[in-house]
């Protein structure tokens, strides 16, 4: 028994040992690590308010004038990249950009594949109709087509509702949310599943246009994705991201954009 209990004992100083040498190993790896000198951010152009191009074509949005802020902070220069949204996982991996930062929802399948700063901000997936619509609530939308984008979490919402979902007679992907609505303006679909501060911004633009039917297709956070190994860069940003939740900078850019306060507070 003695020496069974000795063995036992000596196996469970060897796991700790090895459980801190792991640690280590990964502090090593992130002190090894140097800052890049130029940050590459791919974003989909087309989704405002957080990147979009304004009507001289310049990018503009709330992710575009954070990212600028944190940029200064950081003291690092930053590129903004427009990207197919829905292979940006591929992109950030192949090192075609270093971060994905353009109301990108975190996801458990995201999660899986890239690492995420600590959220910014709530999000929510709505059901916008025609404002003529006679359709009130997602049950009207049995037998109808709906319309989303390629590569969104709205992909994901719908995952989730999987009785809606075959409900519906068809699901159109777009490549942009835009697109989307333009053709629920023309008819061409009867509905769309939206990130929340995408179709109320664009809403707010044609006023009397559209309605939300259902506002409570998932909750959401957005944060900004980077690839696993850059652990530096990751830990940077967040302390920047707190910074500028602390002193009010994130309010402030949230009330010009959204008229309102949507960000979380970083730890």
């Amino acid at each position: 028994m003695k020496i069974k209990k000795a063995m036992l004992a000596g196996a469970a100083v060897m796991t700790a040992a090895a459980v801190l040498m792991a640690g280590c190993g990964s502090q090593e790896k992130t002190a090894e690590q140097k800052l890049p000198e130029k940050i590459v951010i791919g974003l989909d152009d087309n989704f405002p308010p957080m990147g979009f191009r304004d009507d001289s074509g310049e990018l503009v949005g709330f992710d575009i004038d954070l990212a600028k802020e944190a940029s200064q902070r950081l003291g690092i220069p930053v590129e903004f990249k427009p990207i197919d949204w829905d292979s940006k996982e591929a992109a950030l991996k192949s090192k075609q950009v270093d971060m994905l930062w353009n109301g990108l929802t975190i996801t458990e399948d995201r999660e899986k594949q890239i690492a995420f700063s600590k959220p910014y901000m709530n999000n929510a997936q709505i059901l916008v109709v025609r404002a003529d619509s006679p359709i009130t609530d997602r049950a009207g939308l049995a037998g109808k087509i709906i319309g989303t984008q390629e590569g969104s979490s709205s992909i994901d919402a719908l995952e989730k509702n999987a009785d809606f979902k075959k409900s519906l007679q068809d699901v159109k992907k777009y490549g942009d949310f835009v697109a989307a609505f333009m053709d629920l303006e023309l008819g061409r679909t009867d509905g769309i599943l939206v990130d929340s501060v995408v179709g109320r911004y664009y809403m707010s633009k044609k006023p009397g246009k559209f309605k939300v039917i259902d506002d409570k297709m998932g909750d959401e956070k957005f944060g900004v994705g980077m690839r696993r190994e850059d652990t530096l860069l990751q830990q940077k940003l967040n302390e920047v991201l707190k910074q500028m939740s602390q002193d009010g900078t994130m309010s402030k850019l949230s009330q010009k954009w959204f008229g309102e306060d949507i960000t979380v507070k970083v730890d």
